[in-house]
């Protein structure tokens, strides 16, 4: 592997900004100092840039298998490089969904050979697989899935005895989507009954409701905590659920984490009348005052993480009645320039950015030797020009569904190189290699 040496980077790491240097030399961080005179296969000016530790999403679904006509482990792994997130850990809902250790154990297999990007997988829990969740290895798996509201086939777990034994025996992190089945169902049974067809993308979060939400996501609280579990509620929608999670410990001592998506930090419920169902996601985006009170639980530690939950459909597919039109959208490509965007109204630091997308994840997640600017940890490494804008178009998306929710958007930041375990893979808008990326590991005790 090829030895790097970056120059004059402005770092971000830790809550520090500074000029340096860091040398990679076989895939690792070897020497972090203010100048460095090395002689390396590569080196990179990366004067006036800004260096940050490689993005880790921690909710993704890139539909690999069996819904590979959306999305897949290359394309989307792509888009992520492109977009700075040197690690992605992806959802089990694929077909089959991932209910057994050997369809786990096949997805890994198909990532070794096509992602870009490093890699983890969640294992899904269903009504009736406890004895194959429980085989689950910690130290090689990001976590278990639970999806307290729907998804595909088999994936809802709705039975309480279930989750009571889910959360009472598995060991390792659960991460859960948490909207209440009864409360939409019978909130959509409402609206038919008033609108029959003609429901559309503005009652979605009056559908997907905060109650829902709430009733959801304080209910696995309440079992966390009974039971001691290791419990991360994925995509927070609401205002009312930020009050749930607790900001006077360090995040490595939490049982209990939370994570926030771009969009419910990015759009509200007054976008539908222009995106409609481009922004139609479960949970689903609500009002300006959730979205403003998700954005200040971010900033004051309630809620630990900023992930995507990339989750593409086709054109096509997007393109239907509110009724039959799928939730979900592909963001990876835009999250960090996103957030950047937000830095440059002033809203968050570039050090906050680091900390919520590379620091948390690596640490509510204990991923091994990831997440940081730090002398032997891997290079998972993005360099921003911050002053260089970024348009979106039909012509630079990435992702396998070609659109995005972002498009026509100008984003003021742009994304110079990623470096992936020490591969230099993507450099001012191309890719120059495309050696897959790694396996996560999980510095767990159980």
């Amino acid at each position: 592997m090829p030895s790097i040496l970056i120059k004059a980077a402005t770092i971000i790491n830790e809550a520090r900004q500074f000029v340096g240097d860091v040398f990679i030399k076989d895939g690792f961080i070897d020497r972090i100092a203010s100048q460095i005179n090395i002689k390396a296969d590569k080196e990179i000016n990366a004067e006036g840039l800004y260096l940050l530790p490689g993005c880790i999403d921690d909710q993704v679904h890139f539909r690999e298998p069996g819904l590979t006509h959306k999305a897949d482990i290359f394309t989307e792994s792509r888009a992520a490089v492109a977009g700075g997130i040197t690690s992605f850990m992806e959802m089990p809902n694929t077909i089959p969904n991932v209910l057994t250790q050997k369809l786990l154990s096949d997805k890994y297999e198909i990532a070794s050979q096509k992602s870009l990007s490093n890699y983890s997988f969640y294992m899904g829990a269903g009504n009736d697989n406890l004895e194959e969740v429980l085989k689950t290895d910690a130290q090689n798996v990001c976590g278990i899935k639970i999806f307290m509201g729907s998804s595909t086939g088999n994936m809802l777990v709705d039975n309480e005895n279930t989750l009571e034994e889910i959360f009472s025996n598995t060991p390792m992190l659960i991460a859960t989507h948490c909207e209440d089945e009864t409360t939409i169902k019978a909130n959509l049974k409402r609206f038919k009954n008033k609108y029959k067809d003609r429901i559309t993308p503005e009652m979605h979060p009056l559908i997907r409701s905060a109650e829902a939400c709430y009733k959801s996501s304080s209910f696995a609280v309440n079992l966390a905590k009974k039971h001691n579990s290791r419990l991360h509620i994925l995509h927070i929608s609401t205002a009312i659920e930020t009050g749930l999670f607790n900001n006077t410990i360090p995040l490595s001592q939490k049982r209990i984490t939370s994570e926030a998506c771009i969009h419910h930090l990015w759009f509200s419920d007054a976008d539908y009348a222009e995106k409609g169902n481009w922004i139609k996601w479960n949970p689903a985006i609500k009002s300006a005052q959730d979205r403003d009170a998700i954005f200040q639980a971010v900033l004051d530690d309630h809620i630990d993480v900023i992930a995507t939950d990339h989750a593409p459909h086709t054109i096509e597919e997007k393109s239907q009645p509110y009724l039959q039109s799928p939730s979900g959208g592909p963001l990876v490509q835009h999250a960090l320039l996103a957030m950047l965007d937000f830095y440059h109204q002033g809203k968050i630091t570039l050090e906050k950015i680091a900390e919520k997308m590379a620091h948390n994840p690596a640490i509510c997640f204990q991923v091994e030797k990831r997440g940081f600017i730090r002398e032997g940890y891997w290079a998972d490494l993005v360099l921003i020009d911050l002053n260089k804008s970024q348009p979106v178009n039909s012509k630079n998306i990435l992702s396998k569904c070609g659109w995005s929710p972002f498009e026509g958007h100008q984003f003021k930041s742009t994304i110079e190189h990623t470096i992936v375990s020490g591969n230099h893979v993507w450099m001012k808008g191309s890719f120059i290699n495309q050696n897959p990326g790694m396996r996560l590991r999980f510095g767990r005790d159980v």
